[in-house]
C-alpha cells in the first residue's frame, strides 16, 4: 500500500464520524469495518463545550488515526482557518480540504481548492484535498504541495458511486506514483470494491454505513468490500474481450467420427 504522508495505514478504509445513531453504534462500525483513519468535522468538535468533549473522547477511544476536514467551507479564508483550528485541536498536521463551490452537488470549487491548498501546504499542513477528476486541477493541486489526491466518486451523500469510470481511470494512470483516495458518493459495497479494483489506494465513506439501517452489518460489508477488491487488483485480473474465448480446450476432446 502506499504511503500517506509517510503513514503507511493498515486498512484502506477510512470511515466518518457523523450522522450514527448512537456512540456505541459508531464504535461498533468501527471496529468491524476495521477502518484505520476517522474523519472528524470541525463542526462537531468544541473545546469548550461538554458535548464536544464527550465526542473527543469517543474518538480518542477507536484508536484511529485523525482526519479532520474543513467541511462545509465555501472560501479560502473559512477553509484556512478551519484547519489552523483542527490543527490545535487534534493535533496532526493531516487536513482533508473541502472548499465546496456549488450548493446542489456539493461540488469542490477547484480555484479556491489551489489556492488554500498552497497556502496550507506551505504552512505545514499534509492536505487531503477533496477535488475532481480532472486532469489539470489533479496536476495544480500536486504543484502545490499536495502528495494525495482524493478524487470524487459522485457527489457527497448521493450514494451514485463512481460516476466518471473513464475520468477515474484516466486519472490513476496519469499520476500512478501518487496516492489516491476515493472519496464521497459511495453507497453500497461494490461500489468500494470497483474503486479498489481500479487501483485506488483507500476508499472515504461516512453515509453508506451511518445511514444504513443496519450500519454495523453495513460496516462489516465494506470491509470485506476493500478487501476484495485490493487482493483482485493484485491478482492482475483479465482484460475483458469482445468475443467470447472458450475455457474448455479443444486438444483433448472426443470427436465423432460421422464417416464410419
Amino acid at each position: 500500500m502506499k504511503k500517506f504522508y509517510g503513514i503507511e495505514i493498515e486498512s484502506p478504509l477510512m470511515l466518518g464520524t457523523a450522522q450514527y445513531p448512537s456512540p456505541s453504534i459508531l464504535i461498533s462500525c468501527f471496529n468491524k469495518s476495521k477502518a484505520s483513519v476517522a474523519t472528524v468535522s470541525l463542526r462537531r468538535e468544541s473545546s469548550t463545550s461538554q458535548s464536544g468533549n464527550n465526542f473527543w473522547s469517543i474518538i480518542k477511544k477507536l484508536n484511529v488515526r485523525i482526519l479532520p476536514n474543513t467541511a462545509g467551507c465555501h472560501t479560502v479564508k473559512e477553509a484556512i482557518t478551519t484547519a489552523h483550528m483542527a490543527r490545535e485541536i487534534f493535533s496532526t498536521k493531516w487536513i482533508k480540504l473541502e472548499v465546496i463551490g456549488e450548493e446542489d452537488t456539493l461540488q469542490p470549487d477547484v480555484f479556491g481548492l489551489v489556492e488554500a491548498s498552497k497556502i496550507l501546504s506551505d504552512e505545514g499542513f499534509e492536505v487531503f484535498p477533496y477535488t475532481t477528476e480532472d486532469l489539470v486541477v489533479a496536476e495544480k493541486l500536486l504543484n502545490a504541495g499536495c502528495k494525495v489526491l482524493m478524487p470524487w466518486g459522485s457527489p457527497i451523500g448521493s450514494g451514485q458511486g463512481l460516476n466518471n469510470i473513464f475520468g477515474l481511470k484516466a486519472l490513476r494512470s496519469h499520476f500512478p506514483e501518487i496516492p489516491m483516495v476515493i472519496d464521497a458518493g459511495i453507497g453500497v459495497p461494490s461500489h468500494a470494491t470497483k474503486a479498489m479494483e481500479l487501483g485506488f489506494d483507500a476508499v472515504l465513506l461516512n453515509t453508506a454505513v451511518a445511514k444504513a439501517r443496519d450500519p454495523i452489518m453495513m460496516a462489516e460489508a465494506f470491509s470485506y468490500a476493500i478487501l476484495s477488491g485490493s487482493l483482485g487488483k493484485k491478482a492482475d485480473p483479465m482484460e475483458p474481450r469482445e468475443m467470447a474465448v472458450p475455457s474448455t480446450p479443444i486438444f483433448g476432446k472426443a470427436f465423432l467420427d460421422y464417416d464410419q
